[in-house]
């Protein structure tokens, strides 16, 4: 009976200890990290839904690996980190993350040392401009050069595979409806202190590659427009168009091109409203909007 009562005493703290970490145990049955034998599908590479969640009861009191404290952030509000990023996959599959849930590497998840679980951050590969939104549901990467471990699928679509690490600029997202839970869409001014109507607009021949997020200089943005969606049918892109100036109050225009409507909104001459409105897009309903230089 009294070694019944000293297991139930230590209960909490054993499974404190077989939770914190898929990074920091070693009860795997690989001894290094693998690569999936197949790549992920194409719903598999859409960006995790950022929604208001409540913190999980596991994961977010501070806590200590290989003898170093760690302190567990009360809020990611305003978070902003840049730094190298790595990813974790086939070893880690199917174990359980820090806040009790099963890592899947497939998902748009990832391991962070220091952010409230869940979080959801968009996370940019600043060497070729690609962005992915990910959920914080693990504690890690504990190599201390590193901020941040991505899921398989985050890397993937981050193009990072095969170096193995990039570097990143990590931004928390914690503006919700406090309604719907879901991102708020952002109040925006119009770029001009009187709106057009929406008219078609020429447009160039061929596409510029797409980006995931605008660029800054000095001069301004040099990506003013985003690129909503394109559609052959004339009407679709009239009532699309008319439905997101209503919406966003921004100028929009429907170019056509080989019988192609290209459904835009710009000039956006703000590089923070041209990023809200397009992660607001990417949440609403539009998931291939992306920002591109020119109407034409």
């Amino acid at each position: 009976m009294d070694v019944m009562n000293q297991a139930i005493k230590h209960l909490p703290f054993i499974v404190l200890i077989f939770v914190l970490s898929a990074c920091s145990t070693d009860r795997y049955q690989q001894k290094h990290d693998s690569t999936p034998t197949r790549i992920p599908s194409e719903a598999e590479l859409k960006d995790a839904l950022a929604r208001a969640e409540p913190h999980s009861r596991g994961g977010n009191k501070d806590y200590q690996v290989f003898g170093k404290p760690y302190k567990v952030l009360a809020s990611a509000q305003g978070f902003e980190q840049t730094g190298t990023a790595s990813w974790y996959g086939k070893k880690f599959h199917g174990h359980l993350t820090s806040n009790g849930e099963i890592y899947d590497m497939y998902t748009m998840s990832a391991a962070h040392k220091n952010l409230p679980l869940p979080t959801y951050l968009r996370v940019t590969n600043t060497a070729n401009n690609k962005s992915v939104v990910v959920r914080v549901n693990d504690r890690g990467p504990f190599h201390q050069s590193r901020i941040i471990d991505l899921s398989y699928s985050a890397a993937y679509k981050l193009d990072m595979l095969k170096t193995g690490t990039a570097q990143v600029k990590i931004t928390a997202i914690t503006d919700f409806d406090k309604k719907t839970g879901k991102v708020k869409i952002p109040e925006i001014k119009p770029a001009f202190s009187a709106i057009s109507s929406v008219t078609p607009a020429p447009i160039e021949s061929a596409l510029p590659e797409q980006s995931a997020l605008p660029k800054e200089t000095a001069m301004g943005i040099t990506t003013p427009y985003i690129q909503v969606l394109a559609t052959s049918k004339k009407e679709l892109a009239i009532s699309t168009a008319n439905k997101l100036k209503t919406r966003y109050k921004q100028q929009t225009s429907y170019p056509e091109h080989k019988g192609l409507y290209r459904i835009q909104l710009g000039p956006i001459n703000d590089i923070a409203t041209l990023n809200a409105l397009l992660l607001s897009l990417k949440e609403n309903g539009y998931p291939n909007a992306y920002p591109r230089a020119t109407p034409q």
